[in-house]
């Protein structure tokens, strides 16, 4: 591995996922309501979805992100679909009486739920491939630089989430059943404006 393409890859994964957007959003709503390992693991599904669109970037795999590239209407219209379904659920969910453990369904649920939001967006292929060509990687694939990178980007962003869930699980305590109300509503209705505004760009 080497520790200077690592190390541009983490710097890059955490500042690609520390802006407050849709995923955010989401980590910080399941982190209020079912506990910071919840939280973590719904940041954890867009890291992973990161990773694998730098693969797909950073290893020269042309004829996979030609494809996605090519079907990023649909995928938009998904995306925005999905974020608007996410948005009214949220905004009329009720506030738990007591606080649940989480099982093994609900963690997959809430990690793949996040992993193919953040894949509904194909164009991340392209700022990759853009980030790897500024490396040195655009024109020919250096596996191991290429790989270095990608892990740095998984293991950044996935610290972000970290940071995040845990911050917001040390207040978690002090949200009570009336907070939890309001926090409903204000995130559905923020993923579902979030969910809007992607139809309207993939369609405009």
């Amino acid at each position: 591995m080497e520790p200077g393409f690592f190390l541009k890859g983490a710097a890059i994964g955490f500042s690609i996922a520390a802006p407050v957007g849709p995923i955010g959003v989401l980590c910080i709503r399941r982190t209020v309501r079912d506990g910071p390992w919840i939280g973590f693991l719904t940041g954890l599904g867009a890291a992973t979805a990161d990773a694998a669109y730098g693969c797909v970037a950073g290893f020269g795999l042309t004829a996979i992100s030609g494809f996605l590239v090519r079907q990023q209407l649909w995928l938009g219209l998904v995306g925005g679909v999905f974020l608007c379904f996410l948005g009214v659920r949220a905004f009329f969910s009720r506030a738990p009486e007591r606080a649940s453990e989480a099982g093994a369904e609900q963690a997959l649920a809430v990690y793949g739920t996040t992993l193919l939001l953040t894949l509904s967006n194909p164009s991340t292929i392209l700022s990759f491939a853009a980030v790897f060509a500024g490396f040195g990687l655009g024109l020919s694939v250096n596996y191991g630089s290429a790989g270095a990178l990608v892990l740095g980007v998984f293991l950044g962003s996935a610290l972000w989430w970290l940071f995040l869930s845990g911050c917001v699980g040390l207040l978690r305590s002090r949200v009570d059943a009336k907070w939890m109300e309001a926090v409903n509503r204000a995130s559905g209705a923020v993923l579902f404006s979030f969910g809007v505004y992607a139809l309207y760009r993939t369609l405009a």
